[in-house]
């Protein structure tokens, strides 16, 4: 595929490459030059997990314990001992 540089230096990621590749508007994109040819490649700046952490949000009143045995049934602990 091809496409034009711009006047201030931008390129237009052809769609199909975009919609192929989960290329998406604000999508933070690494590029550098290798033997004479550009090469781009999408970056993760941040830890994929501190992207979602907070997101879930727990009913009034659980905490995350709750939250977990309410997704997974309640542990199978073994009896304490004192």
């Amino acid at each position: 595929m091809k496409t034009i540089v711009g006047e201030r230096g931008q390129l237009v990621i052809p769609k199909p490459l975009r919609d192929s590749l989960g290329i998406r508007a604000g999508q933070r994109m690494e590029i550098r030059e290798e033997a004479g040819a550009l090469i781009v490649t999408k970056t993760m700046d941040e830890d994929p997990v501190s992207l979602v952490y907070g997101t879930v949000r727990l009913p009034h009143g659980w905490d995350t314990d709750a939250a977990i045995e309410a997704m997974r049934g309640p542990a199978d602990l073994p009896p304490e001992t004192t």
